[in-house]
Parts: structure tokens; sequence; C-alpha cells
């Protein structure tokens, strides 16, 4: 009943909804190449000078100039860490005055910005990018930029200035962080129901056959992972119709950007430190972003748990990886702060180099292997061949750590997160009633295929809906005409094939001005924005070692773009200014 109540609340909205979606990518849109004037002709504004170039300047450097930390003796030991904006919802900053509040411009009010402080701004972020890190591989430098670090690099795409985001929200996201750990490692521990929500989608999606296969291998020989490691991502919109922050997805596998998504925090503190008499911003505003170094705090405390000082952590990546800084930006914290050395290694080079010993042990290259950390592995595009299938099986019938699990990996599909949002299944997985009320609140409406009259509904009504694959990475999900078109091949194919997709409300957020930097030009669109909560979970039998929430992502994209992946090329970086 709640279910079609729902439907019945998108199909009274659909005429509002078509007006505001019509009207998200009709904002004026410019594209203008930095053509900076002298200095001295920006008057009114006076630039800061940028950094001196013979001060080595590192936004990680409480990270990286801490004493080294060798193995240590209590396998519980504390490896916290400390920085000048740790991540807490509740206390990362000392709360304006009602005054300070309501004297503060929102972020969305751009257009008043003088044009030749705009291209200064411009200029100044891309320095300051060159200098920090702030890069991904340049797609126009064939192959080298993916595999040869130094070689074609550019800026990351990002947003010159912070979104604004509403305090409430950005609390109530981090907070449900530690919630969705707790629930994703319960319904890891649930193989039954992960095979059955996943039988009908097994039939016809052989990628997640494949994964099913090698989880059903686990559980015929009782393979018990009593390490366990989760390095999440969940991913909201704030809807502006309800006001309500509703849940996009939960990543298990791969949760990207930790690493530059730090670097777009402090550069937006920066700019706005640096030019906050001109624009009218407090860069308290913008939260302290602590993701990279609270992901190599997780990881450093699995590779405690392994208890073996020789051993490595093994990233698994692509073999071309244009994001391969915001890996490296991890496993360089990993190695200066805690003294934990790090290997990349593709699925076919693991199938290559692996070997299994008899007590579990996973050897790579002859070095004992304690973390397995996955960067790739989570589209088939990864599997080409049955030589990365072998290594994900030889991965996990080892006794490293995986990060994640096979049943990790499972749980954050979008199959699972349709099931998890029926009536009174997170009560087969939670007690605590206010937990659960807290997780549903977040649910935007999710239906299988199964229902004929959702079916039904979204074919008339295709605007309102989302037809999702079983897949990650950006650029998979079906919108608009497309969602009614495919929903009637699938339906003359047969019903089993509607069983490899799930069906989701559409997310419509405000959208507002927004300058987004790419390739050195930058674009005043009209955008809309993603957040995303990242967080860690580490257990060790019935002991829970860390479940926290580390910091966090925006995403921000034109408004009438349909997808959202930055490494896909649909979204800027971006980070938020809360009010």
């Amino acid at each position: 009943m709640a279910a079609r109540s729902f439907q019945n609340q998108l199909l009274q909205g659909r005429n509002t909804l078509r007006e505001n979606s019509g009207n998200m990518g009709a904002a004026c849109s410019s594209s203008l190449s930095l053509s900076l004037p002298p200095t001295d002709t920006l008057l009114p504004y006076k630039p800061k000078p940028h950094f001196p170039f013979n001060s080595i300047i590192n936004i990680f450097q409480t990270q990286l100039q801490k004493p080294r930390k060798t193995m240590i003796q209590s396998s519980h030991s504390s490896l916290s860490s400390s920085s000048s904006f740790h991540l807490k919802c509740e206390t990362f900053e000392e709360k304006e005055t009602q005054d300070e509040a309501t004297s503060m411009r929102p972020m969305a009010c751009l257009h008043n910005i003088n044009p030749k402080l705009l291209q200064q701004l411009v200029y100044d972020a891309l320095v300051w990018s060159s200098l920090h890190g702030l890069v991904v591989g340049d797609r126009s430098v064939q192959k080298r930029s993916g595999t040869v670090p130094g070689v074609g690099m550019v800026h990351a795409p990002f947003a010159l200035l912070p979104m604004s985001f509403p305090r409430s929200h950005w609390q109530q996201a981090c907070e449900l962080a530690p919630l969705f750990n707790e629930l994703v490692d319960r319904v890891s521990l649930d193989g039954k129901f992960l095979q059955d929500s996943l039988s009908r989608t097994k039939k016809v999606d052989a990628f997640t056959h494949r994964l099913l296969d090698i989880h059903s291998k686990m559980l015929g020989i009782n393979k018990k992972e009593e390490i366990r490691l989760g390095l999440h991502r969940s991913d909201y919109m704030l809807d502006a119709q309800t006001k309500l922050l509703l849940q996009i997805e939960l990543n298990t596998i791969s949760s990207s950007f930790p690493g530059l998504s730090c670097l777009v925090s402090e550069l937006h503190r920066y700019l706005l430190d640096h030019n906050g008499k001109h624009l009218g911003f407090d860069p308290k505003r913008v939260p302290g972003n602590d993701a990279v170094s609270q992901y190599a705090e997780a990881l450093a405390k699995a590779w405690n748990e392994y208890n073996n000082s020789r051993a490595f952590v093994m990233i698994v990546v692509q073999a071309e990886e244009l994001n391969m800084y915001d890996q490296h930006w991890l496993c360089t914290t990993l190695k200066e702060r805690y003294d934990v050395t790090t290997i990349r290694r593709t699925l076919a080079e693991i199938d290559a180099e692996g070997e299994l010993l008899p007590d579990g042990t996973l050897l790579v290259g002859g070095q004992e292997i304690a973390v397995i950390y996955f960067r790739a592995g989570y589209t088939p595009n990864d599997y080409p061949s049955e030589s990365e299938w072998r290594a994900r099986l030889l991965v996990e019938q080892s006794s490293a750590i995986k990060c994640p699990s096979i049943s990790y990996h499972l749980t954050g599909t979008k199959k699972i997160q349709q099931e998890l949002a029926k009536p009174n299944v997170l009560e087969r997985f939670l007690e605590n009633k206010d937990d659960i009320s807290k997780l549903r609140k977040c649910f935007a409406g999710l239906w299988s295929l199964d229902d004929s009259s959702v079916v039904k509904n979204a074919i008339e009504s295709p605007e309102l809906f989302v037809l999702k694959p079983q897949r990650e990475g950006g650029g998979n999900n079906i919108y608009g005409d497309n969602v009614r078109e495919i929903l009637l091949k699938l339906e003359q194919e047969g019903r089993e094939e509607l069983a490899a997709y799930i069906l989701m409300q559409r997310i419509f957020p405000t959208a507002s001005s927004a300058f987004l930097v790419r390739d050195g030009i930058y674009h005043q669109e009209n955008a809309i924005s993603e957040l995303g909560i990242y967080s860690a979970y580490l257990r060790n039998k019935e002991k829970v070692i860390m479940n926290d929430q580390c910091g966090y992502l925006v995403r921000t994209k034109v408004s009438s773009s349909n997808e959202g992946g930055i490494a896909a090329g649909y979204a800027v970086l971006d980070s938020i200014y809360l009010n």
C-alpha cells in the first residue's frame, strides 16, 4: 500500500515536475576561455600573493610529516588521527550566530561577480590545483597518461565555488553513515538473502551470474571472513519538491575520489579566505574533508589486524587509470603515516603472479598480501577474459582481508538496494526502531519490475523514473523517453529480461548557477549537485574496531545532464557551503 500511495503522489505531481525539469536545463550557459588581463587592471580587487615556490605546500602535511608508525603491539591499539578540520557533523566548526548566518549571501548568487575578479579566481584556482596535486590523467595523451605517473596530467574538473547546502541535511547524511555500515555488514552475512534476492537477476545478467557463482563457492566451502573491511560511500540528492534528502545509491566497491575531494574542499577554503571581502563568503562554512586520511587509517588498522608487519596492501587497479593520482594520495598517506607499503596490480597481473598457499596466505610476486583494496572489478569491462575471473576467485579464497569481499560487493548492487527498501526487510537485519526509521526516511521510491502497475506507470510517465541496470561506474542508467522504449522492448522479449533492472523514483534537486572548470576553461551553467558521504567499517569477529563517517564528495553537473560520474566525464568535483 505504501508503494502504491507513493506512485500516486508521483503521478499527481507530474505536471509540476515536468515544468521543473524543463526549466532546469534552460538557464544561461556560457563557455569562456581564460584570458587573464594584467593583475593591476583588476581594481578594486587585489589578489593576495600565491604560495612562494621556495616553500613546500602540502594539504596533507599533518598526515605526511607525522612520525612513521611501525607494527602496533596491541592488536586493537588506536591509530586515531588528528586534523585541523576533522569531519564531525556536530562539532566541526563553532556554529555561527543568527546574525552571521543571515548576513551571508547564498552560493547560488553568482551572477553579480565582477568579470575581472572571476577570471582571477579561475586563474588562481588553476595554479593552486597544479601546485597541490588536484590532477588527473589527460585523455588527449594516448595511453601513457593512464599508466605512467607524471605524463599527460591535467587539472581535475572542478566547480569554482562550493555548493550551498542546508546544515540540517548535512548532519543527517553524516549520521546515516555508521547505520549503513552496520546494515551492509549484517546483510553480507546472510548468504541466502543475497542468493535469493539476486536469483532472477542472475538468469539474465551474465556479470551478476559470475559474481554470484564466486559467492556460492565461498558458501559451499564455508569460507568465513572474520576480519571485514568496508570503505563505502552513500550518495544523496536533496529533492526540491519534498525537501527530503534521498539516497541515490550505496557504493560498497571502489568508492573513488577520497583524495581529490579533500583537495577541492581546501581549494574552496583557499579561494574564499583570500577573496572573502569581495565575495562575502566565510571559508569556515566549507566543512573540512578528511576522507583520504580516514580511509588510510581504516586500511592501516586492517593491515594491523592481519598481524604481519612484512605484508603489503594491494590496490587492484585498471590497466589504464586516468584517476591514478586520487589513488596515489591514499598510498602515500599509508606509507608516510603508517609505514605500510602498497603495490598496484591489475586482475590479470594477479592471475599471472598470484599464489595461494595451503594455509590461505596470498602471495603476489612472492610478497604476502594482508589487505586487498579494489579500485577495479566493479564493471564487466574489468573482466575481459577468464584470467580476471580466476584472479577474483583466487582473492576470495585467500585469507587476505578484502575491501570489499564478494558478499560486501553484492550487498551494494542495485537489486539489493531495492530489496532493502521493501516493507519489513530492514527489520530482518536491524533491531533499533529509531535507526530503521532514519534509514527508511532517506529511501527514494524503489521498485522491482515484477510489479506490472509500476511498469505501466513508468511507460506512461517515464520522466518520473530512472531505469537502473546492475552496473557501477556512471553512464549506465536510463532516463526520459528511453525508459519507455526499453521497458516496451523488455516486455516484448519476455518477463525474465525485466529482472536485470530496477525502477527508481527520479529525484529533482534545485538547480542553481555555477562556474564549472574543465580543461582550463570555465562555463557558467545551471547545475545540480549530488552529495556522497564516505564511511569506513572494520570488524574482527565480534569486535567493531571502526565505524565512522569519513569525509565527503560533491559532484556537480549541468542540470540537463542525466549521469553524474566525474571519471566518466559527466560532472565536476565540488564541495559544500553550509547554510
